[in-house]
């Protein structure tokens, strides 16, 4: 592990929280940025905050990623061995209605972060892709080596352009990138914007939960533990230059739990745990959703012996006790 300060942005975000405090319990200082935007609640953001500015080796920044200048001088402040860059404008729907925010904070805002560790000497960056970039797909399950080049919404397409944005600086500048593509992650703190979180509230509120084309969905559901077990393990994982003959130090893997669940088994499973019957609203499919994601690890399994160790009944449980506890319900 890199005895240089490691720089996480997205800090005050589900997965960001959650790898700074598990990189400041390895003993890690730990710089976190993060721009404390309204997409979901501030609040739950800050409540993340708290926990870690509780730590003495956690220094925080508010700033926002397509700030050139802001950027350029955070880097130039603390010339980070590692930079761990999970910032980014979440969301499939939201791209449809703001395709500009994605823009600003998944383009422009990762163009500013590569140039920081270009600049200076940056000895690894790993960045969160999605799997949504696989789109249209309909060969399972997703491998790294399928072809990624239909987006169906513009949050895929920007993370798609991630990937090879990275891959150029790697070429060009010779900086180990390591792409991680995420599939659906939940657990204890998670995204207001995510199914369980939102089956979660409506369940206990008595409201409907909407269940798009009519609950014939399969996601790949990952425990937020374990994917924090594997940035870790993927830290310390930095990609070989073995000069421009053996192609750029840039790796992109799969993050997933590979075995997806059926939609209507995880209502039952939290059904189960909130102790309450879901009231169902069955809708057809929404525009830029795709029906199945199911992540390969293969690579991953190989590379750094990781293997998902959580079910989705104990992920679940786990949930549901922080949400009752953090919530007061």
């Amino acid at each position: 592990m890199s005895d240089r300060t490691i720089l996480v942005t997205g800090t005050a975000g589900f997965i960001g929280f959650h790898a700074a405090r598990r990189l400041l319990a390895e003993g890690l200082q730990v710089v976190g940025l993060d721009n404390l935007n309204a997409y979901y609640d501030p609040a739950l953001k800050r409540a993340r905050l708290d926990l870690l500015q509780q730590e003495p080796r956690f220094s925080f920044v508010q700033a926002d990623l397509a700030d050139r200048p802001a950027i350029a001088a955070l880097f130039a402040k603390h010339r980070f061995g590692t930079v761990l860059h999970l910032a980014a404008q979440a969301g499939v729907r939201y791209s449809i209605e703001q395709p500009h925010a994605y823009v600003d904070a998944n383009l422009e805002g990762f163009a500013n972060v590569l140039e920081g560790c270009r600049h200076h000497q940056c000895g690894h960056l790993l960045y969160a892709s999605s799997s949504s970039v696989y789109g249209a797909n309909t060969k399972v399950p997703f491998s790294v080596d399928d072809k990624t080049d239909h987006p169906v919404s513009f949050y895929a397409a920007t993370k798609k352009a991630n990937e090879l944005m990275a891959y150029s600086y790697s070429h060009l500048y010779r900086l180990p990138v390591t792409g991680m593509r995420f599939f659906t992650i939940y657990g204890p703190w998670g995204r207001p914007d995510m199914a369980l979180f939102l089956f979660t509230k409506a369940i206990l509120e008595g409201a409907p939960i909407r269940l798009f084309n009519h609950g014939r969905m399969r996601r790949d559901f990952t425990y937020i533990d374990d994917v924090t077990r594997t940035i870790l393990r993927l830290i310390d994982h930095v990609p070989p230059d073995k000069g421009p003959a053996g192609g750029a130090p840039a790796r992109v893997y799969n993050i997933g739990n590979n075995h997806p669940e059926e939609l209507t088994h995880v209502v039952t499973v939290l059904e189960k745990a909130l102790g309450r019957a879901a009231v169902k609203e069955m809708l057809p499919m929404q525009p830029g959703d795709v029906p199945e994601t199911f992540a390969d690890v293969g690579d991953l399994m190989r590379d750094v012996g990781f293997r998902p160790s959580t079910s989705i009944e104990d992920g679940i449980r786990d949930f549901v006790a922080w949400y009752r506890d953090h919530y007061k319900v």
